[in-house]
């Protein structure tokens, strides 16, 4: 016999939102390699952000070289270019983050339009349900907005 408390068994609708959520977490990962196009970008920030911070590193080294004068000129343009690598890098970053959200909405648009098919499928044929007028105006908000 099973010495657990009755609390710690999982029950049968635990076990299928559990079974639910992983699929659907499978999906959203089959799907993520599916976008193509990510890496195309990232491999030319990430040279863009490698020149800005080689510039940066040779504009500081020279102005140490040079008379104090000219110095703060060259430093502020030392500066602009480590502010080039920062948002070369940025721009990488929310690329990417914004694909994951775009992924993450057609998941959940999917899933919705999967669950209004099953709803329809369930429906035998030759029977209807009557509805009332809003609940017909609550489909068709519900259309409207899925367009």
């Amino acid at each position: 016999m099973d010495s657990r408390p009755a609390e710690d068994v999982p029950t049968q609708a635990q076990v299928d939102v559990v079974d639910t959520a992983i699929s659907n977490l499978e999906k959203i990962e089959s799907a993520l390699p599916m976008v193509r196009g990510l890496d195309s970008g990232d491999n030319e920030l990430d040279e863009l952000a490698s020149m800005a911070v080689s510039s940066y590193k040779d504009l500081s080294d020279l102005g140490m070289q040079v008379d104090s004068r000219y110095a703060s000129e060259i430093f502020n343009v030392a500066g602009t270019m480590l502010g080039h690598a920062i948002t070369a890098k940025t721009a990488k970053l929310n690329k990417k983050i914004k694909m994951i959200e775009l992924q993450l909405k057609k998941a959940v648009i999917d899933q919705k339009n999967s669950e209004k098919e099953a709803e329809i499928d369930a429906v035998p044929e030759g029977e209807a349900r009557l509805l009332d007028r809003n609940e017909l105006l609550k489909v068709l908000a519900a259309r409207k907005d899925d367009k």
